[in-house]
């Protein structure tokens, strides 16, 4: 590589991650409103079934991402790199902005959740031949040993894109009552129509980006491939590397990137009951502080090799990640926090036109205290703020302050942290997500080093997006339904992800080299 081009790198790189990071962000914020979606697109009545059904559409979404990688890989090896991603940033950018635009079920019944199971699909083929173009783009204008240093950039626009989906929703959010937010054409659809202006400006930047250098010099010979799909998966020994991509470290990659980003916000939602706005602020707090990990392994990658960050990210995922979400439940037990608040002073958070109520101490017969009213939200002094929900059954009014002891159990929910408590939960977080910089930092580079050129943008694509798309998209639906269904264990959900990245370690520990 001249060093003309490589002074040029820098420019590259942020003309391909933008575009990329931006198609990261249509394709996830279907998933951060999840719930939101869930009760606009399906019928009232059962709200699980509802969610389930959502988690379903957003797994298909990622389920046709290996379709779109032979259809765009096929693509990006006969006419080029930067045309083939060029027009599935389009693709993405349309579907996203027509998701914002689908009227609810109340308005169109059954068609609505088709219509955006259409479209999603459409988002999924995008994002099939997004990646490989980008990293491909990158990976053929780096020097051979900057190549993790470089892609790594690349890496991180899947975790920025996720950032900026969080970053807007909470925006959005924070500007509007719940209802407003979750009307019909409410503030979620926001995040959706915001898309087309993003990708907009990506377009504009990438009508301006030159061929890769390595695919031009292949046209000029004439060498390029006649049928990359053929010779990807036709061939033997090419077969063979597609498969070691995939079962030697891809699949694991795919698990350890869903559940320490996806899955963990959807636990601490759905689970452990968080507010929803610190929920986010959480993940986007260990989002920022874990995103430089990304380029820290990939250039760490360039200097000792591939195969032990990678392996080193999936084993430390397989050990800390039920100790760390049993934290996140143990941590925010209701009931626990209301027998340590026997004796101890509390502020019930009246209305705005309501004076606080201040109590003294807390009266038991259990050791765990309700209240006869549907809903309060109550306010330890220790700085634990939930509120807690219980079925009225006493027929005793509490206006007046007296407690009673009921043998059901109430529902705590809409929690809000403490704030040493939320650091903790911001670092246990973090912790998760530099297992995934450890596995998808140097992931880019050794996929591009593993096939020869001109079939390099089919052969890396469908490993990577079945590994990604399949096993890791997979982990938020597979993860609630084990959760739903194995209910003696709240952290059932996470064997699926521990199983794929324990048995990803053992194949990659035996059959991968070590490649620098």
């Amino acid at each position: 590589m001249s060093s003309s081009t490589e002074k040029g790198i820098g420019k590259i790189i942020i003309s391909s991650s933008l575009g990329t990071l931006i198609e990261w962000y249509d394709f996830y914020i279907f998933g951060m409103l999840a719930k939101t979606i869930s009760m606009q697109f399906f019928p009232e009545g059962n709200s699980t079934a509802a969610l389930l059904s959502t988690l379903a559409i957003f797994a298909a979404g990622f389920l046709v991402r290996p379709f779109g990688a032979l259809v765009f890989g096929r693509l990006g090896d006969l006419i080029g790199r930067k045309y083939t991603f060029l027009l599935t940033l389009i693709l993405m950018g349309s579907a996203t902005f027509l998701i914002g635009l689908v009227p609810g079920y109340k308005s169109i019944g059954m068609a609505a959740p088709l219509l955006v199971l259409l479209l999603r699909l459409v988002q999924g083929l995008a994002l099939g031949g997004e990646y490989g173009g980008a990293a491909t783009y990158v990976a053929e204008h780096a020097p051979k040993d900057k190549r993790g240093f470089y892609t790594s950039w690349i890496q991180t626009t899947a975790t920025l894109g996720l950032f900026v989906a969080l970053a807007i929703i909470l925006l959005v959010k924070s500007n509007m009552s719940d209802a407003a937010f979750n009307s019909e054409w409410g503030g979620w659809r926001y995040p959706f129509w915001i898309s087309i202006l993003l990708v907009g400006v990506s377009i504009y930047i990438r009508l301006k980006m030159k061929e890769s250098p390595l695919f031009e010099a292949l046209k000029k010979e004439g060498t390029t491939s006649a049928n990359p799909i053929k010779e990807s998966f036709g061939h033997k020994e090419n077969f063979k590397m597609v498969l070691l991509a995939l079962f030697g470290a891809v699949m694991g990659q795919g698990v350890i990137w869903y559940t320490s980003q996806f899955y963990a916000q959807s636990f601490l939602e759905h689970s452990v009951k968080l507010d929803f706005i610190q929920n986010r602020e959480i993940v986007l707090w260990a989002i920022a502080l874990a995103t430089p990990f990304f380029l820290f392994f990939g250039w760490l990658s360039d200097k000792t090799g591939r195969k032990w960050i990678m392996l080193t990210g999936m084993f430390l995922g397989v050990i800390f990640y039920r100790p760390i979400f049993s934290t996140f439940l143990n941590d925010t037990n209701g009931k626990e926090w209301m027998q340590r608040a026997e004796g101890r002073s509390y502020v019930k958070l009246a209305g705005q036109k309501n004076p606080l109520i201040k109590r003294d101490s807390l009266k038991t017969s259990t050791g765990i205290l309700v209240i006869t009213h549907t809903t309060n939200t109550w306010l330890l002094k220790e700085g634990i703020q939930f509120t807690e929900t219980i079925a009225d059954t006493s027929g005793i009014d509490n206006d007046g302050g007296n407690w009673v002891a009921m043998d059901n159990n109430p529902v705590y929910s809409g929690k809000i942290l403490s704030t040493p408590l939320k650091w903790k939960f911001i670092f246990l977080v973090w912790i998760m997500i530099v297992f995934v910089t450890m596995v998808y930092g140097p992931i880019a580079a050794f996929l591009v080093e593993l096939f020869p050129t001109k079939i390099r943008y089919t052969s890396m694509s469908l490993p990577y997006h079945i590994g990604n798309g399949v096993f890791g998209g997979l982990v938020p639906f597979i993860a609630t339904l084990l959760a739903t269904t194995v209910t003696n264990d709240p952290l059932a959900g996470l064997w699926y992800p521990i199983a794929v990245a324990a048995l990803c370690f053992v194949i990659g520990f035996v059959f991968l080299d070590d490649k620098k």
